[in-house]
């Protein structure tokens, strides 16, 4: 099986197929390589692509202690894997922690990304809800911890994010349950405890994303209640930013719209190989 190292000697899964420019795809919290399959297949014909399973989801490597989960960590993951490949730059795309960790990587790691792509990103943000959103994923972690992942699966129900998958694709629905159940219980609790939970709100990066200078394509369905005003808001901060939101769609809109999501990120991407991709012009902006 095909292994990269992270800098912590973590092995990272990964696969890969297709060539031309790197693309590289980072998963969100619930799913994992096999999230972007549909979008491996598309985008394969023109580039490179890339998609890894994060530390803590097999067959990745589960590290046990906590310290080895961090939003530093996962973010340099997506340069290990790059540099295993021996890429020198790429275009990122993640969905939800995953558009976190791409975000923060075009923050962070700005010379070597083509572009970024952030979907979903930016739940628990809100600072009205940001108590209760800690107070529900401590709990979560300390649930998987006690019952295991089908335990809780099964328990925890339908959130309303997903609503609209289930009621447009009851058998994609149905699949991606199916290998959430596959997942690491002290994968995902760790993630929750190390990444989640310690990482700063899309509101507090305001300062870094006013000075972000790597194109970034901001991706959320509009049914998605907790990452709609985040991405509005990285889109009036960042004059990087361009701004998509998919009508009446949920969290995962690669999934949920995998044709439409190819056609808008193919586009953002062919502008920006083409060198037509421009940051936005300060006399649009309404002062």
């Amino acid at each position: 099986m095909p292994y990269a190292t992270a800098s912590d000697a973590t092995r990272l899964y990964y696969e890969e197929t297709g060539k031309g420019t790197p693309l590289v795809f980072v998963h969100e919290f619930s799913g994992d390589y096999r999230s972007w399959e549909a979008q491996m297949r598309y985008f394969a014909r023109r580039y490179r692509c890339v998609a890894f399973n994060a530390r803590g989801y097999p067959p990745s490597d589960v590290p046990r202690a906590r310290t080895k989960y961090s939003l530093a960590l996962v973010t340099a993951d997506i340069a290990a894997v790059m540099r295993h490949l021996k890429m020198r730059k790429a275009h990122i795309v993640g969905c939800s922690m995953g558009g976190y960790s791409a975000l923060n990587f075009g923050i962070r790691y700005a010379t070597r990304a083509l572009s970024i792509t952030a979907v979903g990103a930016g739940a628990g943000s809100h600072p009205a809800l940001r108590a209760g959103f800690l107070r529900s994923v401590e709990a979560n972690a300390q649930r998987l911890g006690t019952l295991g992942v089908k335990a809780v699966l099964r328990s925890s129900g339908l959130t309303p994010a997903r609503v609209p998958y289930l009621n447009k694709d009851p058998r994609g629905y149905a699949e991606f349950r199916r290998r959430q159940e596959e997942h690491s219980a002290l994968g995902l609790a760790s993630m929750q405890r190390g990444v989640q939970l310690r990482r700063p709100t899309i509101f507090q990066l305001e300062p870094l994303l006013r000075r972000m200078k790597v194109p970034l394509f901001v991706i959320a369905g509009d049914e998605d209640d907790n990452c709609v005003e985040p991405a509005v808001f990285i889109k009036r901060v960042c004059p990087a930013a361009r701004l998509w939101i998919c009508p009446a769609t949920g969290h995962t809109v690669n999934t949920e719209e995998p044709d439409l999501f190819n056609h808008m990120l193919g586009d953002f991407l062919a502008s920006v190989d083409a060198g037509r991709w421009r940051a936005r012009d300060p006399r649009s902006i309404m002062l």
